[in-house]
């Protein structure tokens, strides 16, 4: 007896074309999804006038000198909501009646935040803020007229944060 051979599958009844073209198919759509990633993001950390803030930090350095000078030292505290902010402000003489507090965000450039702090009591300020997202920040404490800066980092988590003039290296 001779047997008749069944009849071929047409190609795309077979596995391994398919397994074939998954690779390929797979790489198209991840190469899609970056794309739109890229286009739809902001690159937060390119700053347009690098060179400008490269040629501030002279003046930035003079004045955190001048705080190390007249001794001063600050403790900063959010409220539990982190939609409060409360400074206590040691060792300047004639009391400013405006602080100006800038809360920067390491990555994200439209979370950063700029307030002035009022006068409540001795040597105590406060100022709402928007609500705070948790994660690190840099924190930059002023005068009014830019004459002294300290500046120091909040870790995640925490809510309160000394500030003191850094050391000279």
């Amino acid at each position: 007896m001779t047997q008749i051979p069944a009849a071929a599958k047409p190609w795309y009844r077979e596995p391994w074309p398919w397994l074939l073209m998954a690779g390929p198919v797979a790489a198209v759509v991840a190469g899609f999804a970056t794309l739109y990633l890229a286009v739809a993001s902001e690159d937060g950390l390119v700053v347009d006038d690098y060179y400008r803030r490269g040629l501030a930090i002279n003046s930035t350095l003079a004045r955190e000198e001048r705080a190390r000078t007249l001794g001063l030292s600050a403790t900063l505290e959010l409220s539990p909501q982190r939609d409060r902010v409360q400074v206590r402000l040691a060792g300047v003489t004639g009391r400013p009646l405006r602080l100006r507090l800038r809360l920067v965000h390491p990555t994200r450039v439209r979370q950063d935040q700029s307030v002035t702090l009022v006068y409540l009591t001795v040597e105590s300020y406060a100022a709402a803020l928007k609500p705070v997202e948790p994660g690190t920040w840099h924190v930059v404490l002023e005068d009014e007229a830019a004459g002294w800066r300290l500046a120091g980092t909040l870790p995640a988590r925490r809510d309160r944060l000394e500030l003191r003039p850094q050391q000279e290296k």
